[in-house]
């Protein structure tokens, strides 16, 4: 089964972290058992260990944040340094792409003739004949936008995605851990985003930001990585209301694996990951599920190469490539095959046929 896996930072991690994607999940961990403390957690993501998922197709971001040793996520000091780093992360796509790892899907046409070679490719990790991992591109906290003026130069230069918020404020809205509305510059941001064709996360919002930033956009809207509130507390999740507002907008809603969204109390390098499971990541789908009263608006955004590791990833997850083991989960839960693909990747892939344009020149 083609998997779509709406959220990975892997540019972030070859960049920042110095992580060799090409190397499968366990040659990176071996290095990495060197340097302690320099990276956190035991990696989890790979592209070996994508290909072997039947993970065909992501959302590849750009993310302008620092990681140090005794802080989880650390800003830049200067805009200019966020703009510089996301052009850096851009430029390891861009590379990737003409090595033939990657392949960039600019069009409706690309997306699916490249999830079309993808299902009927023999997708294991030495197959000769396997395709190039396809990726769209996305912005995690919209900072490396210097302006609203200069939204034409990043679309022109591949980004169809933005996430205007990360973690805390910035100069566009609030976003995690913070309250607040978008700002003056975050409103010019979304209508500047609307007239070149860009599409909104809402992912990371805060609640403020996200009602305002749901009226001002009049485009497409997906939340990549998002989990629920009514299961796991905190403004990290979406309300139910916020939920069914994105169902009413055609949204598709990627649950994320990280662990303290998906477990209720759960604290960061103290609660043991065994305590977490697959399972866990179901009752998420399956909430959105229940209150959309179909399957159509459910994905998957992993997250899980996004600053943490195993040890805050499910516990019965070595790696990202056991990520299809949530088809069977489901099936068990009743959801039809047809269901199960919607979630895994049809539901992301009609979303995107129908809101890229059809070819680009």
């Amino acid at each position: 089964m083609l998997i779509f896996d709406a959220h990975l930072d892997l540019a972030w991690n070859a960049v920042e972290w110095n992580r060799n994607l090409e190397w499968p999940v366990g040659k990176i961990r071996e290095f990495e058992s060197q340097f302690d403390g320099i990276v956190p957690g035991e990696a989890m993501v790979s592209f070996p260990e994508l290909r072997n998922a039947g993970i065909g197709i992501v959302i590849a971001t750009l993310l302008p944040r620092l990681h140090r040793k005794s802080f989880e996520l650390t800003f830049y000091q200067g805009r200019e340094s966020t703009y510089a780093a996301a052009k850096g992360q851009l430029a390891y796509y861009e590379a990737m792409a003409e090595r033939g790892v990657l392949r960039k899907l600019s069009s409706a046409d690309d997306l699916t003739e490249h999830a079309r070679e993808w299902q009927s490719a023999d997708q294991s990790a030495d197959s000769a004949s396997t395709p190039p991992i396809g990726y769209l591109l996305s912005m995690e906290g919209a900072s490396p936008i210097l302006s609203p003026k200069q939204v034409e130069e990043w679309f022109h230069a591949g980004l169809q995605i933005v996430g205007p918020a990360h973690y805390g404020p910035n100069e566009y809205c609030h976003g995690t851990g913070s309250e607040g509305p978008l700002t003056s510059d975050g409103v010019e941001l979304l209508k500047e985003m609307n007239r070149v064709g860009m599409l909104l996360d809402a992912t990371h919002l805060a609640d403020e930001s996200f009602w305002q930033a749901l009226d001002v956009f009049e485009g497409p809207v997906l939340a990549s990585h998002h989990n629920c509130r009514a299961l796991v507390p905190g403004d990290r999740q979406l309300d139910d209301d916020q939920i069914r507002a994105l169902i009413e907008r055609g949204a598709v809603i990627g649950a994320a694996l990280d662990n303290w969204m998906l477990k209720p109390e759960y604290i960061k390098k103290v609660t043991p990951p065994e305590t977490v499971s697959l399972e866990d990541v179901v009752d998420q789908i399956d909430h959105v599920c229940q209150l959309a009263g179909n399957a159509l608006h459910s994905g998957i955004g992993t997250d899980l190469d996004g600053g943490f590791g195993k040890e805050q990833s499910p516990g019965d997850m070595d790696s990202i490539e056991y990520l299809p083991k949530i088809a069977e989960i489901l099936e068990r839960r009743g959801y039809s095959q047809e269901d199960s693909e919607r979630i895994l990747s049809r539901n992301f892939i009609q979303f995107f046929q129908k809101n890229l344009p059809e070819k680009v020149s």
